[in-house]
């Protein structure tokens, strides 16, 4: 086997396994057939994908040798089928290399890139293979095939056209060429930014220099600083969890900037982890697949089979925003220079001094501190919280697993369980951070939900965070943005775990890119809904609910540095859709590009974008590559969905919650996303409701 001789450098040998060693290739013999962690070593890892590769290879030849004419059942259903091993054993190690990964299985990882592309194109680039589902698409007529089972044919014949099976043999090698080299790149770029960000430290060693914060953020410090060996000094990170607490209430300006600078040049320090040259090398392999296959741009190609279908309409809905979003982060970044003046101070506002700026004038005009209204919110309320509301709207409750062996000790794992007592899910939650985690908060799964002609499947979720841990005798308390990143995260774990599709193609977040964060978003509603915060917000000493004062000042201030939250996502969004309708990209200098797009949008200088182009990990490492705008089209979404639920007079409907969850939660993507909203909703999605929650109308 080739790749034999790199593994033994890496000191990952491949041992022959059998049945009874590697726990991949036997049954996972406990109840809800949750990964066997415990007994996963990274010695299993290769063996078990290189016999998924094998079997799932000998499953697609039956297909093609098959002597029958082709129809859904021998080729669509027989091709849904295949392939569970290496998505048993993937799933694992994409998910661990997510969550909690190591040297090793970062080194694995760049092996497999390649490795996996190749069997994947070998599959998508397979003539017989093609000539089967296309005549299985063309005589779709001939079949009574209803509307899940049309979906997934339509979805297997496009996508083999998209992946190139229409193109000569030269062109499909190229196109394999291509995919190899960007499932490289890609891996490449997301590990440099993990590894910046963990790089970067601020070690502080004097008192003086902790002005300003909270007793909260600077235990945190000390124990941040503890865990790396330091006596006698305070550690800030980059670490989101650790950035924004310190620009927030740090009063040493210097400081603030050099955290804030460490953080805006990940990924841009002309060093080993510098990431320039490797999105010039993406974006001129994604141009060049896309003009292959006929397309115009990147950007024409991925948005094909989303709700946007085109740039151009991404780019209307995405101006109709900026502007007002723009005039109202100008009147903010005024009002903050103001006070500047105001205490005595005579500089200019900068981007370091945003969240500082933001939490005192939110203080002056409303009164709302983060710090005492985060008191109210402890991880294991806001959690049950969540867990709660699924409760009262569709009666589905979450029960503690116990005596199971999970991948770290920061997991926890509940049973799933429908109203009528049925198991649906488990679902599992890893809300701390840790230098083995990536950055940020995610949903993914285990093993997806199917059921297959009447063989079931539940699914196997689990949510992502990266939250302040307990610290100082004190339990993990989130911030309001943090509250709603949980309830988000939850959203999309009930879009996997309600899931009630036949096919895996098409269940759980299998959906277009600007779809799949409706269910997510829809939650975030729910979270900030004065009603419903009462129900899980309680003091994390007194247990007390928390007051209506409190909440009064957090309902006043909910539209507050509304322009800057959106003007800073938008100017990410349009710098994403600007890389990708590029079709020449020989002359690209990454930091001049970034600039003068975003001169062009006049972006103030006091505002930097979300997310710079060398640590940009959705769009040259995620998936949503010229698919960032999808939060904010899901926000049209999210909020119109959600005035469904307060037309009524009740946020918890059930009329309603019944059509979401019927239509959306359970649906998947084996309907036309539009379709599945209108059947929701009564109508097509409009974006009143959007302007007036951030106080843009």
């Amino acid at each position: 086997m080739k790749h034999l001789p790199i593994i033994l450098m890496l000191g990952l040998f491949l041992v022959t396994c059998g049945k009874n060693s590697n726990p991949f290739l036997t049954k996972w013999d406990n109840p809800f057939q949750i990964p066997p962690f415990d007994k996963i070593e990274m010695d299993h890892y290769m063996p078990a994908f290189e016999k998924g590769i094998e079997q799932e290879k000998e499953e697609i030849e039956t297909i093609i040798n098959n002597t029958e004419a082709p129809d859904f059942e021998n080729t669509i259903v027989a091709l849904e089928k295949s392939g569970e091993l290496l998505r048993k054993v993937s799933g694992v190690f994409y998910n661990l290399k997510a969550a909690n990964t190591n040297e090793k299985m970062n080194e694995m990882a760049k092996i497999l890139a390649p490795m996996l592309s190749k069997h994947n194109d070998e599959i998508a680039l397979n003539e017989k293979l093609f000539q089967r589902i296309k005549t299985v698409y063309e005589n779709n007529k001939k079949e009574d095939l209803n509307t899940e089972e049309m979906t997934v044919l339509e979805k297997y014949y496009k996508d083999f056209v998209r992946s190139g099976a229409l193109l000569s043999n030269i062109d499909k090698e190229r196109i394999k060429e291509i995919n190899s080299e960007l499932s490289t790149l890609t891996l490449q770029f997301g590990d440099n930014v993990l590894e910046e960000t963990n790089r970067f430290e601020l070690k502080l060693t004097d008192e003086a220099d902790l002005a300003g914060l909270p007793e909260n953020v600077i235990t945190m410090g000390k124990e941040a600083a503890q865990e790396k060996g330091y006596e006698n000094a305070w550690v800030y990170t980059i670490q989101r969890t650790s950035l924004y607490p310190f620009l927030t209430y740090s009063e040493r300006r210097d400081l603030r900037e050099k955290l804030f600078k460490g953080y805006t040049l990940k990924g841009d320090n002309n060093d080993e982890l510098d990431n320039k040259e490797l999105i010039k090398k993406i974006l001129k392999l994604r141009q060049e697949k896309a003009k292959m296959l006929g397309y115009e741009s990147h950007a024409h190609y991925a948005l094909e089979n989303t709700m946007a279908k085109s740039p151009e309409r991404v780019n209307e809905l995405l101006m109709k925003i900026w502007e007002p979003s723009l005039k109202k982060a100008k009147a903010e970044a005024y009002d903050m220079q103001k006070m500047i003046y105001n205490e005595g101070q005579n500089f200019k506002l900068m981007p370091w001094d945003w969240w500082y700026y933001a939490e005192k004038i939110k203080k002056e005009k409303y009164g709302l501190d983060e710090a005492l209204l985060s008191e109210y919110f402890q991880m294991e309320n806001v959690r049950q919280g969540a867990f709660d509301l699924a409760t009262k709207l569709w009666g589905i409750t979450f029960k503690p697993i116990e005596n199971v062996n999970l991948y770290h000790k920061d997991v926890e794992a509940f049973e799933v369980i429908d109203a009528d007592g049925k198991h649906l899910a488990v679902f599992m939650t890893d809300y701390y951070p840790r230098s083995s985690k990536e950055g940020g908060a995610w949903m993914d799964a285990w093993i997806k939900q199917s059921n297959i002609r009447n063989h079931e499947v539940r699914p196997i979720v689990y949510n992502v965070g990266n939250f302040a841990k307990p610290s100082g005798g004190k339990p993990s308390l989130l911030t309001f943005d943090q509250v709603t990143t949980l309830f988000h995260e939850f959203g999309h774990g009930l879009h996997g775990m309600l899931s009630q599709c036949e096919f895996p193609r098409v269940s759980g977040t299998s959906v277009p890119r600007d779809f799949v964060e409706f269910p997510s978003q829809i939650m975030e509603n729910w979270a900030g809904d004065p009603e419903y915060i009462k129900v899980y917000a309680k003091h994390y000493q007194t247990g007390e609910p928390v007051p209506d004062e409190l909440l009064e000042k957090l309902e006043k201030a909910g539209t507050f540095n509304q322009g800057f939250i959106t003007v800073e996502y938008m100017a990410a969004a349009l710098l994403d859709m600007a890389y990708h309708t590029q079709t020449n990209f020989d002359d690209l200098d990454v930091n001049k590009f970034e600039k003068n797009v975003l001169n062009e949008l006049g972006l103030i200088d006091e505002i930097v974008v979300r997310y710079r182009s060398t640590y940009f990990n959705h769009i040259f490492s995620g998936g949503y590559s010229a698919g960032y705008y999808s939060y904010i089209w899901s926000g049209v979404l999210d909020t119109d969905g959600y005035e469904a639920f307060k037309e009524t007079g009740d946020i918890y409907n059930q009329k309603v919650a019944k059509l979401y969850r019927e239509n959306v939660l359970e649906k998947g993507g084996s309907e036309d996303a539009m379709d599945l909203f209108v059947k929701f909703r009564g109508r097509e999605p409009e974006p009143t409701a959007l302007l007036k929650k951030r106080g843009l109308n």
